[in-house]
């Protein structure tokens, strides 16, 4: 979501208070709000640290290809006589395929020394191969290394996408819930204003001898009744602003909002569902099933590694071997080398078959739980759009209520300042009136949260 983040700046300006941070502003819009909790909630922080993890991951599996260097120093002297002194360096430079490039240099002496390990004054040199021709050739711990680390880097970036996802979710859920009551209240004090005005002209009409005292009592219980029932709201809208404020921080600090701050106007369009076209692409997008697919290469990696060991070990060594003469400079003769090879076998594989057999089982467990989820994503998905259907047919239908009803309540107004309505009827009108007017913000609001709930489970919230 490219937002400036500084237009959340701009809007919350941020003042000291206590351990909080007090912000004065008016209209908090939908796409600051959520630039600042992509930028500065923990939960996003924490998220960054996951890409953190894949590069480490990825870098210690390149170690195993770091050339090593060695070197070894053993001397021995006895009753004045040097038994043996030897020195041999070494370096080894791996590969991802089964060939290592190995070399070194020797130089011994000593009276007791094995005549093995004689080398002249100047010593040795050794520059060679080590080649693995069965076992390892074709695939080994390095490469599954280097390919597990990769699909563990994807894998981090997918866990990411997943916190973020839900973090922007329930987010964007205690916005909605905040625009609700908030324009419930505006609403709530209109039905304040209108049982105010029945009660003066009922209170007004019996003082002129027009209407009873149980009609005065009658109107003034529905203007405390409206009362009540703001004050409820304003309860629920106070939570409801409370839980914004946990997804507001910045600095390290919460932010608490000001009696000033108020979300937009719950009827403006806060998502796109261009997108929405193909479901079947959109369930294959999403990071829960990429996480899947994740994690089930790397059991398909782990496996092709296993099956690699069922093969027998061959490893051959090659070095020539070049001596140094009075000049220092290493000479190669043809016939001076070392040369050999090691072989070994388990006679019946039975360790590396359950191997092989354990990673199997848990391909097949993957592959449930990605036909479940598959199946999971689908279903809400396509339920999704039938709803949001179903909202916005309902939202339609709502708005032609609500005209009605206004219409009957200013007809009613009319008869009842010609005495032929009463305040029980005018109270009804108004009821029905002003209940049409909270459906109507509440089922808007609804398909916000359909369309939100749509984006969360088809990934197309960030």
């Amino acid at each position: 979501m490219n937002i400036n983040f500084l237009n959340i700046l701009l809007v919350l300006i941020l003042v000291p208070l206590k351990n909080m941070a007090q912000v004065d502003s008016t209209t908090i819009t939908y796409q600051e709000y959520i630039a600042a909790v992509l930028k500065f909630h923990p939960i996003a922080k924490k998220a960054e640290l996951k890409i953190r993890q894949g590069d480490n991951a990825l870098l210690s599996a390149k170690g195993n290809l770091d050339p090593t260097i060695s070197a070894n120093w053993d001397e021995k002297d006895f009753d004045d006589k040097l038994y043996y002194r030897r020195y041999n360096g070494k370096f080894i430079i791996p590969t991802k395929t089964g060939v290592d490039f190995v070399g070194g240099y020797e130089n011994t002496d000593g009276t007791f020394l094995n005549p093995e390990n004689n080398t002249d004054d100047y010593g040795l040199w050794n520059l060679g191969i080590e080649v693995n021709l069965l076992q390892g050739l074709l695939y080994n711990d390095r490469r599954a290394a280097l390919d597990r680390a990769a699909e563990f880097q994807s894998l981090t970036i997918n866990e990411q996408n997943i916190i973020l996802n839900e973090l922007v979710y329930f987010a964007s859920k205690a916005y909605h819930e905040w625009q609700m009551w908030y324009f419930f209240e505006n609403v709530l004090l209109e039905n304040i204003s209108i049982a105010n005005t029945y009660y003066e002209n009922t209170l007004a009409s019996y003082q002129g001898g027009e209407k009873t005292t149980l009609d005065t009592l009658e109107a003034f219980i529905i203007y405390q009744d409206a009362q009540n029932i703001y004050n409820k709201n304003k309860t629920s809208l106070t939570r409801a602003k409370q839980n914004v404020e946990n997804y507001l921080w910045f600095d390290f600090l919460p932010i608490k909002l000001s009696s000033l701050s108020k979300p937009e106007n719950y009827a403006n369009n806060f998502y796109d569902l261009s997108n929405a076209l193909d479901l079947t692409q959109l369930v294959e997008n999403h990071p829960i099933i990429k996480s899947y697919n994740n994690k089930k290469t790397i059991v398909e990696i782990s496996q092709r590694l296993k099956r690699e060991k069922l093969k027998p070990k061959l490893k051959a060594k090659y070095n020539p071997l070049l001596s140094t003469g009075d000049n220092l400079i290493p000479e190669f003769a043809g016939y001076n080398q070392k040369f050999g090879i090691d072989f070994s076998m388990p006679l019946l594989f039975r360790s590396e078959k359950a191997d092989v057999e354990s990673d199997q089982i848990k391909l097949e467990e993957i592959d449930y739980d990605l036909q479940n989820k598959r199946n999971d994503l689908t279903n809400k998905l396509e339920g999704s759009l039938e709803n949001q259907m179903t909202i916005q047919d309902q939202i339609e239908i709502g708005k032609d209520v609500l005209q009605g009803y206004a219409l009957l309540l200013e007809g009613e107004n009319e008869k009842f300042k010609f005495g032929e309505s009463s305040v029980f009827m005018l109270n009804k009108r108004q009821e029905k009136y002003i209940n049409s007017q909270l459906k109507l913000i509440e089922l808007n609001i609804k398909l916000q949260k359909e369309i939100l709930f749509f984006l969360f489970y088809s990934n197309s919230l960030l």
